[in-house]
């Protein structure tokens, strides 16, 4: 049996230029989605060096220009590309928030990756504990 759902893109799409920017960190994300973890993991240790650390305003506007521009990053099953292409569009703006892969602690057992920024989710529906880190790419130290 299948349950039918809607995805309900946000209601604000933002300016072209930002459209633009998102449309490219969502492909970018997609041909990074295809690595291997240990891949995927150095190259984001490399695109993070200089970057600021994001606030969760700024983590947060990039995920919701992510999201309107992409239903696979919208989907339930889009979390990898959408949590990629969030740190990614952070980046371009000069910051970067803490890129995160892991599991739920509750069963049933799942894998989930998403940003964090000052130490705390982004737009994730579940509670604090919920998820538990395997991979994270934090920012870079400054200098």
């Amino acid at each position: 049996m299948t349950v039918p759902s809607a995805l309900c893109r946000p209601a604000r799409r933002g300016p072209l230029a930002r459209r633009a920017a998102a449309r490219v960190a969502v492909g970018a994300a997609r041909v990074l989605a295809l690595l291997p973890p240990g891949r995927i993991r150095v190259v984001l240790a490399v695109l993070r060096k200089g970057a600021r650390p994001a606030t969760h305003g700024h983590a947060l506007a990039a995920r919701e220009a992510v999201v309107a521009v992409s239903l696979t990053c919208l989907g339930p099953r889009g979390c990898l590309p959408r949590s990629l292409a969030t740190a990614l569009l952070c980046r371009m703006g000069g910051a970067w928030p803490t890129w995160c892969v892991g599991a739920r602690v509750m069963p049933p057992f799942g894998a989930h990756a998403w940003v964090e920024a000052e130490g705390r989710a982004v737009a994730e529906d579940a509670p604090d504990g919920y998820l538990t880190p395997l991979i994270t790419i934090p920012p870079g130290r400054a200098g």
